[in-house]
């Protein structure tokens, strides 16, 4: 049995139409959306929108953590425009293009930039949308958990600890724990590039203590410190920056 896994797509639909060959299933943990490249400002639905240089201005606020005044200065730029019907539209977009790449079958869950209530619209009949649900492929059990925690960027699909955390209970012993972001250890939550820490999961980690699944795949920091980890029992992935390597994570057996 082939698998191969991807995350953080973020609108790299022509790599994505081929990251299934040579695989028995394709998993995808999230973020399909491209709202704003932050290695390429003239990329995404913000500059095109606004142009490159107000995305230089908010990228260099948000990289030095001056959250409230990338907030200011993107509220001025909305000002006076529909800012949900034109993300929606230009998200939708996305998704058209995005979701007619993923090849059969297919296993998907949420990223924190996504947004859930579309999904439905465009997932075709070889795609399983799962979130806090599992899933046996190949003999093999997999649990899956989308989105991200609360943070200062305010992305569309962040929850609060809680939720997600009873979301990780529901899935009981899984073989594999697939999630969008990873467990609160510093060196899998650090990017190395934007130099600040993403938020991990504390019940994620605790799961995968107690669980000890043989895997635990995610994604959402590009750069991490560490992109492997053993805790236990258990291999900590992260699967990697799909809409800059253009590369699936493969899992045989």
């Amino acid at each position: 049995m082939r698998v191969h896994v991807v995350s953080d797509v973020h609108g790299n639909s022509r790599d994505l139409k081929r990251a299934g060959e040579g695989a028995d299933a394709l998993i995808c943990l999230g973020d399909l959306v491209l709202f704003l490249d932050y290695a390429d400002h003239s990329r995404g639905i913000f500059p095109d929108l606004f142009g490159v240089e107000n995305a230089h201005r908010i990228v260099e606020l948000r990289t030095a953590r001056r959250f409230e005044e990338a907030r200011a200065f993107g509220n001025r730029l909305w000002d006076g425009l529909d800012r949900n019907a034109a993300i929606e539209s230009a998200v939708r977009r996305q998704y058209a293009d995005l979701f007619a790449a993923f090849p059969t079958p297919t296993y998907a869950t949420y990223g924190n930039v996504d947004i859930p209530k579309l999904w439905p619209e465009y997932a075709q009949p070889g795609t399983t949308v799962l979130d806090g649900e599992r899933i046996e492929i190949g003999g093999r059990v997999f649990g899956f958990v989308g989105g991200g925690l609360r943070t200062p960027m305010r992305t569309p699909y962040e929850i609060d600890d809680e939720a997600f955390a009873a979301k990780i209970a529901a899935l009981g012993e899984v073989d594999v724990l697939c999630t969008h972001i990873p467990p609160d250890v510093p060196e899998l939550c650090y990017d190395t590039v934007a130099r600040r820490f993403e938020r991990g999961s504390a019940a994620l980690l605790d799961a995968i203590r107690a669980i000890r699944p043989q895997y635990a795949f995610f994604g959402h920091v590009h750069q991490p410190l560490a992109r492997r980890m053993r805790i236990g029992a258990t291999e900590c992935v992260n699967v990697g920056h799909f809409a800059s390597t253009g590369t699936p994570w493969t899992l045989e057996w």
